[in-house]
């Protein structure tokens, strides 16, 4: 199938079809070998193709570095308890670097300050730590890597205006209210809509990035405002949560859907016409460079103190416009 996808210099590409903890470490070392340097990849969840993708990359590097990577996770992305303590056990059993995709930009905070005060250099991927609150615990992340998502708010908002000519009657699926990911995709949706009166956002409320939530919260905001035609999601699980909705209120083709990640499943809605368009942020480069970092700082090198990943808009070639 050939979908667009499309950053600010609108590149075209075709694409083709296509437990509670979780976790993978390289082979044991044989006998006498040098042990390997092990780090951590902590994700948010491995439920996700997002986090799959990022795991993947991450691993591959650490094949190709010679460290052993060791990936953990929370079931839900919502259990910031969860994955902080997981980063407290990690930090006993001597991990030499620490990777982590924050839960929460605060609350993660003073189990980072642990691993600060053990020696472990910190990479904070995809979602950025509080500032303020890492300040005043005196924890300092190395490097941040990912995409810049209030640009890719901004993008699905631009393309929301142009598909609709400037008039829709908006909801938005949020992602958790106060981390920085979905709060920076939500404003930089707003501005893209901010200078069009023919957008109405009737309807805006968070649905934790999950595709079920995604499913009940859209259909209640169907129920109570019938007159939305056009749905961003800030992420894609929450929209094609949107989308069963929209199936099972018998509107299918009568509701634009914008998203955010371009997972697999969000592109194979692309071409059948069910979904609009997606902002993708490719998490498999976020786990390749998380871990070339690692590598990089258990040498003794300087690292960036942000590394920017790329985004592009998929949508279908010939799609609306």
């Amino acid at each position: 199938m050939k979908l667009i996808a499309s950053s600010r210099n609108l590149l075209f590409v075709s694409i083709a079809a296509g437990g509670l903890l979780a976790s993978c470490s390289a082979p044991a070392p044989q006998p006498g070998a040098p042990a390997k340097p092990r780090v951590a990849l902590v994700l948010k969840t491995l439920n996700s193709p997002f986090f799959i993708e990022m795991q993947t990359g991450a691993k591959a590097a650490a094949d190709r570095l010679g460290l052993d990577l060791v990936v953990q996770a929370a079931e839900r992305e919502v259990d910031v308890e969860k994955q902080m303590q997981i980063v407290e056990n990690l930090i006993q059993t001597g991990i030499k670097a620490l990777m982590i995709t924050p839960s929460g930009s605060r609350e993660v905070i003073p189990v980072l300050a642990k691993a600060t005060a053990a020696g472990i250099p910190i990479i904070v991927v995809d979602t950025r730590i509080d500032a303020a609150a890492a300040t005043a615990a005196s924890v300092k992340a190395l490097t941040f890597i990912g995409s810049d998502n209030f640009e890719g708010g901004r993008a699905a908002g631009a393309e929301l205006v142009l598909q609709t000519n400037g008039k829709a009657q908006v909801a938005i699926l949020e992602g958790i209210p106060g981390h920085d990911t979905g709060d920076s995709r939500l404003k930089g949706f707003q501005e893209a809509v901010k200078d069009s009166p023919g957008i109405k956002i009737l309807a805006s409320q968070t649905a934790n990035w999950e595709r079920d939530q995604g499913f009940t919260v859209f259909q209640n905001m169907l129920q109570a405002h019938p007159a939305i035609d056009a749905v961003f999601a800030c992420n894609d699980m929450m929209a094609l949560g949107a989308i069963e909705a929209i199936a099972a209120a018998g509107k299918t083709g009568k509701i634009r859907v914008i998203g955010f990640d371009a997972v697999d499943d969000a592109r194979k809605a692309i071409e059948a016409g069910t979904m609009a368009a997606s902002v993708a942020q490719f998490p498999g480069e976020m786990g390749r460079m998380a871990v070339e970092s690692a590598a990089r700082v258990l040498k003794g090198e300087t690292i960036e103190a942000e590394q920017r990943v790329r985004i592009e808009l998929i949508k279908k070639i010939g799609g609306p416009r």
